[in-house]
């Protein structure tokens, strides 16, 4: 029996919310909400007593998975590994498909954000870039071609 109905969305724990917003913003997601979670809810679904957390609720333009950022109030964030590399284990990438890679990946350079290695071709049918976001984020932007 399968349990899964659909996939929902990503979270990603950041300290400074606005900022990785808008670096999501920037990229073509859209604010779908925003909100503060604190009290017994949350402290039992993340096991952290005291846990209270602001969020922002991030859609892409065709209505798809949705991107949940959360910064934690209390208690204080804990530092994750900003220069994670793709072979390390865990959570390392959130991907979007883009229209235009490069335009995509100058616009994030505008911003200060770069490449992690460089832009790759796959077969004729796609190309791909890691980029560095915020926080160390990375984004996975890729363009279908051919």
């Amino acid at each position: 029996m399968a349990h899964v109905k659909r996939f929902d969305h990503i979270g990603i724990t950041v300290a400074d919310l606005d900022s990785v917003t808008a670096f999501f913003v920037g990229l073509g997601l859209e604010v779908e909400g925003t909100g503060s979670v604190e009290g017994e809810f949350v402290e039992t679904v993340c096991g952290i007593p005291g846990a209270h957390c602001e969020i922002a609720m991030l859609r892409p333009p065709d209505g798809g998975t949705r991107l949940e950022l959360a910064t934690f109030v209390t208690p204080d964030h804990v530092p994750g590994s900003p220069l994670a590399m793709a072979n390390e284990l865990g959570l390392r990438n959130v991907s979007f498909e883009v229209g235009d890679l490069q335009a995509a990946v100058d616009a994030v350079a505008a911003d200060g954000y770069g490449l992690i290695g460089g832009i790759g071709e796959y077969e004729n049918s796609v190309r791909m870039a890691y980029v560095r976001g915020p926080e160390g984020i990375i984004v996975s932007l890729f363009e279908q071609i051919g």
